[in-house]
């Protein structure tokens, strides 16, 4: 369950995923399968190539992509998503969760 976003976030990520960018979404989750875990980003591309090749970069594997839907994405959790959204620049992201 996702909550926690605006429309008009999600909709920028979607136009960034589109258009080819990869794009970052940060926001509340709840999922059993991962205890302790209450946000999750989403780092979205339409061009799967740039996407594995973005996910190389941090040991993701292709096999991880998300590929239900019409927004390819990988799912960040934990320490992980902490640190490659730290390293991309996005840590505005989670910070503005954790308030």
């Amino acid at each position: 369950m996702a909550f926690g976003i605006k429309r008009e976030e999600l909709e920028r990520w979607k136009q960034g995923v589109d258009s080819g960018e990869i794009s970052f979404l940060t926001h509340y989750w709840v999922d059993d399968r991962f205890p302790g875990c209450n946000t999750v980003t989403k780092v979205g591309c339409c061009d799967l190539n740039k996407l594995e090749s973005w996910g190389k970069q941090y040991g993701l594997q292709r096999e991880w992509m998300d590929l239900r839907g019409n927004y390819p994405h990988f799912d960040l959790f934990g320490e992980r998503q902490r640190a490659i959204l730290q390293s991309e620049g996005h840590s505005e992201q989670l910070n503005k969760l954790e308030k």
